[in-house]
């Protein structure tokens, strides 16, 4: 009698929690991060940590400064390569987001040895090198470890010009508010762990989070683009709020305005959400007035994780077109105005 065949292995099996949805929550990350930080911040240190920004950036005289970011995170699908891919393009945006451009990356890599087939270790690391090519930068090196939970991600560099240097601050009254790409990775990414995925929304998801933000260069030279981010882990209150936070205004959001990927909103309305979703909406639920249009289901979609999600942009009325035409050019047809910024206080409305 032949044994059973043995089940496929899932690299999501080996995770608690899987992609951007395994951040921590952003008011908790408060709390640690509270009292860390420099004495004295150095004067050629660009940005740091005060506003939560996507990436560090140091001034090395008055046309260089160098983007250094690093991100990682734990499988979001069970696709070795898929997953090595998604994590390249989720750390690069953190340079892109900047207004930079990306020169090279370093590896992050742990891996449970005695778990996984190096095969697949080594497909992680072939998606990851697939879309640094893609970025036209190279891997030069990097660190690994044997680890219980596969974990893959990068640190980048880059580099930009100080005066096209965009942070998450600087939004003013009146400005659009653009958003690159639609909402949904972490709906579909539950829908996935639990087998309810269909074929054509696994496709979206990669074609979404493997879009490298690359409008983000074009963006850091455009005068009228005031603030820049990129929506990942804390969803788009969460990040949006960070906006209004270093910015010191206010924002409101069309949500019938807001683009969602293919079928999400019924994902949703069906339960298949992520427990980052919760949190993330525990995080900022004070800052927030929900419109009575909004359910459940929206709610977690704006608190929705996105893993390798769009860029987010603050801008002049004037720039928006030329905004919307930039993410266009580079294929992110679905970018749009969602929203604005207001004066007043950093709280979010959502209408």
């Amino acid at each position: 009698m032949n044994a059973p065949a043995a089940a496929p292995l899932r690299l999501t099996q080996f995770s608690h929690g899987g992609g951007c949805g395994c951040k921590i929550a952003p008011g908790l990350l408060r709390d640690i991060i509270a009292k860390t930080g420099f004495a004295m911040i150095p004067k050629d240190l660009l940005v740091g940590n005060e506003t939560s920004d996507d990436a560090a950036v140091w001034r090395i005289n008055d046309t260089q400064a160098i983007v250094a970011t690093t991100d990682f995170f734990m499988p979001i699908v069970d696709d070795p390569f898929d997953f090595g891919a998604i994590a390249a393009t989720n750390a690069i945006s953190d340079v892109y987001a900047m207004g930079g451009t990306p020169l090279f990356a370093l590896a992050i890599v742990g891996m449970p040895i005695d778990k996984l087939p190096v095969e697949t270790i080594r497909r992680v690391l072939e998606g990851g090198e697939a879309m640094c090519g893609k970025a036209g930068i190279a891997v030069a090196g990097g660190h690994s470890i044997d680890s219980v939970e596969p974990i893959y991600g990068l640190a980048v560099i880059g580099i930009v010009n100080p005066k096209n240097l965009k942070r998450n601050a600087g939004a003013r009254p009146g400005d659009k508010l653009v958003l690159g790409k639609p909402l949904g990775v972490g709906i579909y990414s539950a829908a996935l762990k639990k087998g309810k995925l269909p074929e054509e929304g696994y496709r979206a998801m990669i074609a979404s989070t493997t879009q490298l933000n690359t409008p983000g260069i074009a963006l850091g030279q455009l005068r009228g683009v005031h603030a820049l981010t990129d929506v990942t882990g804390f969803g788009l209150l969460g990040h949006l709020l960070e906006v209004c936070r270093a910015s010191k205004a206010g924002a409101t959001i069309d949500f019938a305005r807001v683009p969602l990927h293919p079928g999400v909103l019924a994902l949703a309305r069906a339960g298949l959400v992520t427990g980052a979703s919760g949190r993330n909406w525990t995080s900022c639920a004070g800052d927030v007035t929900l419109g009575p249009a909004i359910g459940d289901a929206e709610r977690a979609l704006l608190t929705d994780p996105q893993t390798s999600g769009g860029l987010l942009v603050a801008c002049a009325p004037d720039a928006a077109g030329e905004v919307v035409d930039i993410f266009a050019r580079e294929g992110f047809e679905r970018a749009t105005v969602i929203g604005e910024i207001h004066s007043g206080s950093a709280r979010v409305a959502v209408r």
